[in-house]
């Protein structure tokens, strides 16, 4: 087995990761949730049709197992009266929220639920600040096994004393600053006494309270520091907003991200928002690099459409063995790291041109993986150099595999190029000197 001796230090958890029963957790999720493709018309039909697709379409069987309601499943006229728990939809999901629950585990997978740190959810819906025990044992007793756990519908009593410095909507500041932050932290401050900190760790200990293992999916989209702090919290956060159907915003996270690749671990990963694949205005080029992207910085999988309307080519790309044997790596836990930004010099921030050439070592690829990607809106070619790549310095001929199309290269000596489609990647898979 092909283990580097990056690899043998990434199988140790950090000291503080939230080490969960069962393995949950470990690995990043592989699932669909309802938000991307349906918002709020969301209701039990729905979500069975994507249950049955991903078992009928071959997704079951690649490691894809969450099913995940998002917003809107409540009553949004409040609490049970008498109960003070949270009320389903009887009209949208008819059989409860357990009874959806028992028939997704029926089919072999596990099923997820939306709520929000604070007092209502970015809906509008009840949400979970203050009734975290109540919420995380009723969850528990519908057989719930992963929470996504908003950001919105905090009380000004709850709020951060400073802000916290993330990007805006278009993932835009320059060179990693904050102008006109107002309010910033003090140098050395703590944010494990921030607001955002006890928000989220106070419904971390609620789940911990249960029996049951539920996954925790911290989405604080990137406040608080959270990256300091989601690795003891949550078995993933959100290192920034939300993502849309478009590849600007795409590319913009995806430029955010490649700063975080070192928070990146077993029980541990910062989470780039949900696929967007076979969404909006996404390009079948575009589709295949940001689902490449996502896998290769091992981040949750999370597919974000319409399962039964989802065409061919894009039903191959979140199909990719590649790509998901690499997110997925037993042995390995870190993921993959810019080696060279391409268009820009190395540690540009550049939310329209990220970081262009990425590689990691994968015990179950057997060697490395290398993703080139073509950031500009025109035809490009890109190059792999041998010896500029971390993990195969040494050697000057490889034996190489096209990841997309699984073709064999057969030996490759010195350097591999691609000519890409606008923001089109080449994702190779490099291993044994030949």
């Amino acid at each position: 087995m092909f283990i580097s001796s990056l690899a043998m230090l990434a199988l140790l958890p950090s000291a503080n990761a939230l080490v969960r029963k069962d393995g949950v957790g470990r690995l990043p999720a592989l699932g669909w949730n309802s938000w991307n493709a349906f918002g709020c018309d969301v209701n039990e039909d729905k979500i069975m049709t994507a249950a049955n697709e991903m078992v009928k379409l071959g997704l079951k069987d690649l490691g894809y197992e969450y099913v995940n309601i998002d917003d809107c499943w409540s009553m949004k006229t409040g609490r049970n009266s008498m109960t003070g728990r949270l009320m389903p939809n009887m009209t949208s999901f008819p059989d409860g929220i357990s009874g959806v629950a028992d028939q997704v585990h029926g089919l072999g997978l596990k099923i997820g639920i939306y709520s929000s740190a604070g007092e209502t959810t970015c809906a509008g819906y009840p949400a979970s600040l203050g009734h975290e025990s109540l919420d995380a044992e009723t969850w528990a007793g519908w057989g719930i096994d992963y929470l996504k756990y908003d950001n919105c519908g905090v009380p000004s009593n709850w709020t951060d004393q400073y802000n916290f410095c993330v990007p805006d909507g278009s993932g835009n500041f320059p060179n990693g600053t904050c102008p006109n932050l107002s309010n910033p932290a003090p140098a050395g401050y703590d944010w494990t006494s921030s607001n955002t900190f006890k928000r989220y760790t106070a419904m971390r200990n609620a789940l911990l309270g249960e029996k049951r293992t539920i996954l925790y999916s911290l989405c604080d989209w990137g406040d608080g520091d959270v990256n300091t702090w989601g690795n003891e919290t949550g078995n993933s956060w959100r290192m920034s907003g939300d993502i849309s159907a478009s590849w600007s915003r795409i590319a913009a996270i995806t430029n955010e991200n490649s700063f975080k690749m070192n928070y990146v671990g077993f029980w541990g990963h910062p989470d780039p928002d949900m696929l967007e694949v076979g969404n909006g205005d996404v390009t079948d080029a575009e589709a295949r690099s940001h689902f490449a992207l996502w896998a290769a910085m091992k981040g949750p999988l999370i597919i974000g459409t319409d399962l039964d309307t989802l065409s061919q080519a894009n039903l191959a790309t979140i199909k990719n063995e590649y790509l998901i044997k690499f997110n997925q790596d037993p042995v390995v836990g870190r993921s993959a790291h810019p080696y060279k930004w391409g268009y820009n010099p190395d540690w540009t921030f550049d939310p329209v041109h990220p970081a262009e050439y990425w590689s990691g070592p994968s015990s179950n690829l057997g060697g490395t993986l290398v993703l080139m990607l073509n950031s500009e809106n025109s035809t490009a070619t890109r190059t792999a150099i041998w010896e500029e790549i971390p993990e195969l310095k040494g050697g000057s001929s490889y034996h190489v595999t096209d990841a997309w199309s699984g073709k064999d290269l057969g030996c490759v000596k010195s350097q591999y190029s691609s000519t890409l489609a606008s923001h089109d990647s080449a994702v190779l898979v490099v291993k044994g000197c030949c």
